[in-house]
């Protein structure tokens, strides 16, 4: 288990014009995981059948939308927690502040303990793009 990154040439964030562009290892994914594809995974680890591991995955995302949308927190224990974000412009008076303010809203995602504890021990593989990144050149 490795988690993958390529090498990327970047600008300084915050700096004008860009400051000095540098090299910095970026993640790259390898692949993902459909619902189907987890639910074969987690077969393998239970003694539940296809319908009833895809029931509860639905079940689950269900409540986590219901959850979120009444501005509560989700903590499913070792996996993590989810919860509501929002932001909006700012106003001089308290008064002035209404729904018409809110510019966007979100779902922030903390992990939980021991899936850090896992990705901080995957360890690192330094792979290579077939395609050449025009940044890099």
């Amino acid at each position: 288990m490795a988690i993958k990154y390529t090498v990327k040439k970047k600008t300084q964030a915050g700096v004008v014009g860009g400051g000095e562009r540098k090299y910095y290892a970026v993640i790259t994914t390898d692949g993902e995981l459909t619902i189907d594809d987890l639910v074969k995974e987690i077969e393998k680890f239970s003694s539940l059948s296809e319908p009833d591991i895809r029931g509860v995955i639905v079940a689950l995302e269900n409540a986590i939308q219901d959850k979120l949308a009444n501005s509560q927190i989700v903590r499913l224990d070792k996996l993590g927690s989810f919860y509501p974000t929002l932001s909006s412009e700012g106003k001089e008076k308290e008064e002035e502040v209404n729904e018409r303010c809110i510019k966007k809203v979100g779902i922030n995602y903390r992990p939980g303990a021991r899936i850090l504890q896992t990705m901080q021990n995957a360890g690192y593989k330094k792979v290579t793009t077939k395609k050449k990144d025009k940044e890099n050149e």
